[in-house]
């Protein structure tokens, strides 16, 4: 069986900065691991990208291609968003795909590629009106999204603890979401 493909995209939300602990729990479930990111979120990485595109054996892609571009990732099985911020959800559930990270989702969806997501923000930005409607507009779209108990419970502001990000939780629902888990 040859390993299926995973898009592991991730926004500018504090667990980037421990995204290739994200990229090692999901190759250790058997998953060739390609990383997207929003523009924010790549220039955390900057200086180090290249550390990320020897761990996955991938091109780490920030921006959407050229008209007449190969692609350089190989077809998606799964897609997970996280760390999802605020900014994204919002974004995504108003159907925004200005950025490679949230257009790849907001299509991916809709041809049948499973998506699930984890956000990572705080209680106030967690009370904007605008987040409940978005989630609601992303599940009733198909998104798995993985918030509360099933996921990750909002932290107090300036209380959050992004190296603890429950990537395991995430990766466990991907596997579910795609059929027999690789």
């Amino acid at each position: 069986m040859t390993e299926r493909v995973l898009y592991l995209i991730g926004c500018a939300a504090g667990p980037t900065q421990y995204i290739d602990e994200g990229v090692r729990q999901a190759q250790a479930c058997g998953w060739d691991t390609c990383l997207i990111l929003t523009p924010s979120a790549a220039r955390w990485w900057d200086p180090r990208i290249g550390e990320l595109e020897e761990l996955t054996g991938h091109r780490v892609r920030s921006q959407y291609k050229l008209p007449g571009e190969k692609d350089s990732l190989p077809k998606a099985d799964a897609m997970l968003v996280a760390p999802l911020s605020c900014t994204s959800l919002n974004k995504w559930g108003n159907g925004i795909s200005d950025t490679l990270a949230l257009g790849l989702p907001s299509e991916g969806v809709h041809m049948g590629v499973p998506v699930a997501a984890m956000p990572y923000f705080n209680r106030a930005q967690g009370a904007q009106p605008a987040v409940a409607r978005s989630i609601a507009d992303l599940r009733a779209q198909g998104v798995v999204f993985l918030d509360g108990p099933s996921g990750y419970e909002s932290h107090p502001p300036k209380q959050g603890d992004p190296q603890s990000f429950p990537w395991h939780a995430a990766l466990d629902a991907v596997g579910s979401l795609a059929g027999d888990a690789p």
